[in-house]
């Protein structure tokens, strides 16, 4: 069955593709003249058992009448044969045998069969399980598509969320973390450290003479070194914990998890390098001169009781003494 005679089985609950796997040719015939004048049901006859998982991977049944004994190939391993194969392993199979028999029938049903009939059965029977068959797997069909549409639906769904997050958390100039984000996860950390009994370090950082850039070279360039900026700061950001953020205008932040001091101030001193190495031309504090950063450093054990508040203060008691002290350099409270 192609696609196109699927999609219209799919319309009509009531039409079925019928393959028979018989070495006989007279049962065959019998069953087609049985089915001949049935609406919508299409029959399609294999005498080699060889060949009939090809044929059923080729036309898609859905239904499979199976013959149980035939020359070269037991009808029950055929059974097991279409169930042990992902194309088929679904497909309802109506065993066919010459006699009542239940142990032949508890075989039959234990190989994987879904019904059993004495051949040849009566034709109104036949038409009815062919058609209740039919509808079961239409409808296992009708039902696994839907799940991978949902499937799919969801995983568009959370691949959205994902974009709205990152945008919710993201400044839009720079692409670092909002001030937002940077509250809500220096919080985190912080209680984290708490908890572990770590050192929590945190970098504040500010473009020097960043009014006098703007003045001079104008609001885009003043974007575009900021972006630069923020760019060496993003670099500067070795561990999937590091936060860097912006944190207003041309202020931005760092926030280094299990860090000590030795080990923000080795960041931090990097990061002012990377900057000055840009060579962004400006024109204080003289003219030729380049842009540069100020960073303030602070590390804290958090105790009980206190409050991450105390760590930006003290990072940013730094970055003052760091500006007053000439810019260009850390400055640690």
């Amino acid at each position: 069955m192609n696609d196109l005679q699927l999609d219209n089985f799919k319309t009509d609950e009531n039409a079925a593709m019928v393959l028979l796997v018989d070495d006989q040719a007279m049962i065959g015939e019998a069953v087609r003249r049985g089915l001949a004048n049935e609406e919508n049901i299409d029959f399609h006859f294999c005498a080699d058992p060889h060949q009939a998982v090809a044929q059923a991977i080729r036309i898609k049944p859905t239904v499979i009448l199976q013959d149980l004994v035939m020359p070269g190939l037991d009808g029950l391993t055929l059974v097991r044969e279409y169930r042990n194969h992902p194309a088929t392993k679904d497909i309802p199979i109506i065993v066919l045998s010459t006699k009542e028999d239940p142990l032949i029938k508890s075989a039959a049903f234990a190989a994987g069969a879904n019904d059993y009939l004495v051949k040849l059965p009566d034709n109104i029977e036949l038409v009815a399980r062919i058609r209740y068959h039919s509808r079961s797997y239409m409808t296992l069909l009708q039902r696994d598509e839907a799940y991978r549409a949902l499937r799919v639906s969801q995983q568009q769904l959370l691949d959205t969320n994902l974009v709205l997050q990152r945008l919710m958390n993201s400044d839009g100039l720079t692409g670092l973390s909002n001030r937002r984000h940077f509250d809500e996860y220096l919080e985190l950390e912080w209680r984290k450290a708490q908890r572990d009994q770590t050192q929590l370090s945190l970098l504040m950082i500010d473009v020097d003479y960043f009014k006098s850039y703007n003045d001079s070279f104008g609001h885009l360039d003043g974007d575009e070194a900021l972006r630069k900026v923020a760019t060496a700061i993003r670099d500067a950001s070795s561990r999937p914990s590091d936060l860097p953020a912006r944190y207003g205008g041309e202020e931005f932040v760092l926030v280094l998890p299990n860090t000590s001091p030795g080990g923000a101030r080795m960041v931090a001193e990097k990061l002012r390098q990377t900057v000055a190495a840009l060579q962004i031309p400006h024109t204080s504090p003289a003219e030729g001169a380049s842009l540069t950063i100020s960073i303030g450093l602070s590390t804290m054990t958090p105790q009980s009781g206190s409050n991450c508040r105390q760590l930006i203060s003290a990072a940013d008691k730094g970055l003052y003494l760091a500006k007053n002290n000439g810019r260009n350099q850390v400055g640690i409270e």
